[in-house]
């Protein structure tokens, strides 16, 4: 089954991705770190991509992104 990517036109996920991670000091090579651990399959270059929103984040990366910056996914879709 293939994972749905979720555009990023109007929503702003990667910015909050970073402000968060950022607000909790969790750089990108902790976060991509724990996306691993979680089995997600995410470089840093992908992560930077998608936090200056030059790449679709599947609902697979959202819900990781949520579990991993113990946030919730009003925070990471907020514009």
């Amino acid at each position: 089954m293939l994972d749905t990517k979720i555009k990023q036109d109007s929503i702003q996920i990667g910015k909050n991705i970073r402000r968060i991670g950022k607000e909790k000091g969790i750089g990108q090579t902790e976060l991509v770190r724990l996306m691993q651990l979680r089995g997600i399959s995410i470089y840093r270059e992908s992560l930077v991509k998608i936090e200056r929103g030059v790449q679709h984040i599947t609902a697979t990366q959202l819900q990781g992104f949520r579990d991993c910056l113990e946030t919730t996914y009003d925070e990471l879709l907020k514009n």
